[in-house]
């Protein structure tokens, strides 16, 4: 497949359009179950019978039946939902969500501030290319820091709903209000610029940071897998918000690979998020860890039947892994490492936590190295710089690796993740990762999810504490102990495979824990 459209996101479609003509038998035979993997599942929620298939199948906004053989060659494929609407991706070549002002924003600096996900992303699809920069601005984004972000990107104009206050981008010379569906329009596509991406920060003290990016670093590995992997559309969902880079490469997979994309509302509920999602049928899904946990506790996870299942965000210890697998045996469940600054690493797939050591010397797109115990990456899919003169580079090597800043460690041939080299507890001069710790807790039956935190100590300046979150729906292995022999049993476990100083001295069951916007648990010195 050629790549000549790469670096601009409605050529990408247009060029998967062609590529996706090649392949409507398949689609309307089912589609393949694994990102990569294959599976003998396909889209576990298609009809067998001919007539149902097709009525779910429009319903989808996937094309089947005679909708393929009339469908307009080269158009993009797929729909985008949000709750209560879709978007059929074809239609955007004669209309618009931008009212007409288009061209009002060619080779502009752009805030994209929308409440409404289905809003941004296409205003995303719409402005790639004709804008000089887009700012992706998450829907949480306090207000307070909407004068520091437009300053240093630059931005002299935006786009937001109505559900955007307008005073959040006072000074701005043009406001773009996304209108609430797709209008016909006269649009002339075309690309006059290589739009530059800028993606904030997810951290959750001072103003966040701006990473430039552009839409050919972001999609470095998503290219090289559409050389290798058959043209053949998905049906995607995430949890994330995809104005963060998780939630982000989702969306640039179902644009540039020709899917459809179901997506997260803003506060909504995980049933009622999992509902739309079985409703539309998906076969591939992500979320942190936390997002899954929360999932498996709201007694809807059964809801859905995907054919893949992906985690990334947080590590991903064995009894996640391991939970989910359970939960979804025909899935293939795979963990990714990536970050806004370093991009995406790599995708395990084979079941277990952490990453083989060979992949540290596997030639291939991406380059992995350890260097003082953190693990760096050099790619094309690495972000250009950070935005703003009083901000610190991006932390790279001589050699042009980017340091992710998160710890690792070699245990027979594999790589584990130890936790932020920034996040450890000092006991008494010894250092703990929470995370390490909170592996250890998760792989009680009767636990779903846990957060290890310092307490201060008069005599080693901290000692470990955990709050635990119960399971309620664990698997028959019993009658759930009280509380109290619960706790005991938690500590134990912890003494039987941890050092002394990395063993909880307190853990106290909570009824849950805070989870941040981009699907992280909430850490004390975060």
């Amino acid at each position: 497949m050629s790549l000549s459209h790469s670096d601009w996101l409605w050529g990408s479609m247009l060029a998967n359009g062609l590529a996706h003509r090649s392949s409507d038998r398949a689609v309307s035979e089912g589609i393949p179950s694994g990102e990569g993997i294959p599976s003998a599942n396909g889209l576990a929620h298609r009809s067998s019978d001919r007539a149902a298939s097709d009525n779910r199948a429009v319903s989808e906004g996937i094309p089947s039946g005679d909708a393929l053989a009339n469908r307009s060659p080269g158009l993009p494929t797929g729909s985008f939902y949000s709750s209560g609407r879709v978007v059929r991706l074809a239609e955007l070549a004669t209309s618009s969500i931008l009212g007409g002002k288009l061209e009002a924003l060619r080779g502009r600096t752009v805030l994209i501030a929308t409440r409404d996900p289905l809003a941004g992303a296409i205003a995303l699809i719409e402005l790639d290319g004709v804008a000089k920069r887009l700012v992706l601005c998450p829907p949480d984004l306090d207000p307070a820091y909407f004068p520091g972000v437009i300053k240093t990107a630059g931005a002299v104009a935006w786009v937001r709903d109505g559900a955007t206050p307008e005073e959040n981008a006072a000074g701005l010379e043009i406001c773009v209000t996304a209108l609430p569906g797709l209008s016909p329009a006269s649009v002339t596509r075309r690309q006059s610029h290589e739009t530059e991406w800028v993606l904030l920060t997810s951290g959750t003290t001072g103003a966040p940071k701006l990473v430039l990016h552009t839409l050919r670093t972001l999609t470095n590995i998503i290219v090289q897998q559409q050389v290798t992997q058959p043209a053949v559309p998905r049906v995607w969902s995430t949890f994330y918000d995809i104005r963060r880079y998780g939630g982000l490469q989702i969306f640039l997979r179902a644009a540039v690979r020709g899917g459809s994309l179901l997506l997260a509302a803003p506060n909504e509920s995980i049933t009622d998020f999992l509902a739309r999602a079985a409703a539309v049928g998906i076969t591939h899904i992500s979320g942190t860890p936390s997002h899954w946990r929360r999932a498996l506790m709201s007694g809807a996870a059964a809801t859905i039947n995907p054919a893949y299942v992906r985690l990334s965000g947080e590590i991903a210890d064995q009894g996640i892994l391991d939970n989910l697998k359970a939960a979804y045996p025909r899935a293939s469940v795979a963990h990714a490492f990536a970050s806004t600054e370093a991009g995406v690493a790599f995708e395990v797939g084979d079941g277990l936590a952490g990453f083989p050591a060979t992949l540290l010397d596997t030639p291939g797109p991406v380059e992995l190295k350890i260097c003082g115990g953190t693990l760096h990456i050099r790619s094309g899919g690495n972000a250009l710089r950070y935005l703003g003169d009083q901000v610190a580079p991006i932390p790279r090597t001589e050699d042009g690796f980017v340091d992710t800043g998160d710890r690792v460690e070699l245990r027979e041939g594999r790589y584990y993740f130890m936790g932020r080299a920034g996040g450890v507890i000092n006991v008494g001069g010894l250092k703990v990762h929470p995370e390490e710790v909170e592996a250890v807790i998760n792989a009680n039956p009767w636990v779903r999810m846990s957060l290890v935190k310092a307490r201060r100590s008069p005599i080693t300046g901290a000692v470990v504490t955990a709050e635990v979150v119960l399971d309620d729906d664990a698997p028959a292995i019993g009658e759930r102990p009280s509380a109290d022999a619960l706790t005991r049993a938690i500590i134990d476990d912890c003494r039987r495979v941890l050092p002394p100083h990395k063993v909880p001295v307190m853990v106290r069951i909570v009824p849950s824990l805070e989870v941040s916007a981009a699907g992280k648990l909430v850490r004390p010195s975060a």
